[in-house]
């Protein structure tokens, strides 16, 4: 597909100078005049102007909000000549305790030490709001963060391992393992029949929307198979020739969407009720209505996903 790589969060944009992670001398003068993107609970700073438009917050080794964070810093890479960093920071006297158990948290969060135009918010609030390079420098910095969060212990031996290779690695001193950070690989599905394409929604989705039927591959399997699994496990239709279109990092927490394209062989839809809550086909006339807003009933996926990319391409002809 020759607009893949226009897809969100996907924009390959920063120089990840990977030969640069075991030089802790050079890392340390990088780090003196270097950016630090501050995060809180796997949300970016940012700040909005008055139009509305959101740019990363990037600050200073030396800046009050970072001063006291809670793991070591991990260097993300170089943008335009400048060190960019990442650091969690732990919660301040004024913050929310607990947070609300949503489907997606649309709050701003602002920190006493910030500007008043800054505030901790979700990434997927801004995917389309923020420029690409920045985009990507934001979901590679949740996804690596959240990884150390869920991985301080060695898989092998269960010893408390250390961060390595400017956070790219951790290394258990008990028993010598390596660990990598992790990417799950997802297969998110185009399928059609004809002028339909066929959308799901899951159990706990807002009212009204639906997207691409999406699915973990499996142990031993191709992209193409785990397309025809998964989609025959949900709604027990068989596909049968798949193509590759586009691919996503998705930081939540650790996924890489891979879009594909199928064509069903049959169109008779039997619900597996442990994955789907409905799941139903839709004519390229209706998926314009959707995209438009003029069905409430049925909302599109969210701006900046890969469903929302591969849709809207489908609907202009635009997947080769």
């Amino acid at each position: 597909m020759k607009l893949s790589e226009t897809v969100s969060l996907g924009a390959g944009l920063l120089d990840r100078a990977a030969t640069v992670r075991s030089d802790q001398a050079h890392l340390k003068k990088l780090q003196k005049t270097g950016q630090f993107l501050p995060i809180w609970r796997g949300k970016p700073l940012v700040k909005t102007d008055h139009q509305g438009a959101r740019a990363l917050v990037m600050v200073g080794e030396t800046h009050p909000i970072i001063a006291k964070r809670n793991t070591p810093p991990v260097f993300l890479g170089l943008s335009d000549g400048h060190a960019i960093f990442a650091c969690n920071i732990p919660d301040w006297e004024e913050a929310s305790s607990d947070l609300a158990n949503t489907f997606l948290d649309t709050e701003t969060y602002p920190h006493p030490q910030a500007d008043a135009d800054a505030g901790f918010m979700e990434i997927r609030m801004m995917l389309t709001a923020l420029s690409p390079k920045e985009a990507e420098i934001a979901a590679t910095a949740r996804a690596i963060l959240e990884w150390h969060r869920s991985h301080q212990f060695c898989a092998a031996c269960g010893e408390k391992s250390d961060m390595a290779q400017a956070g790219w690695q951790r290394n258990c001193p008990a028993c010598g393992r390596f660990h990598f950070p992790r990417t799950d690989p997802v297969v998110i599905m185009l399928i059609t029949h004809g002028n339909r394409v066929l959308l799901g929604r899951s159990p706990g989705w807002p009212d009204g929307m639906y997207s691409l039927l999406a699915g973990f591959m499996e142990p031993g399997e191709t992209i193409e198979a785990a397309t025809r699994r998964e989609v025959l496990e949900e709604t027990n239709i068989q596909v049968g020739e798949v193509s590759y279109l586009a691919s996503q990092p998705w930081p939540f927490p650790a996924s890489l969407m891979i879009g594909t394209q199928g064509e069903a062989l049959t169109d008779e839809i039997t619900l597996d009720p442990h994955e789907l809550e409905d799941a139903l086909w839709i004519t390229r006339e209706e998926a314009m209505t959707s995209f438009a807003g003029g069905n409430p009933d049925l909302l599109p996926a969210r701006p900046g996903s890969i469903a929302h990319f591969l849709l809207r391409n489908w609907l202009a002809d635009r997947l080769d």
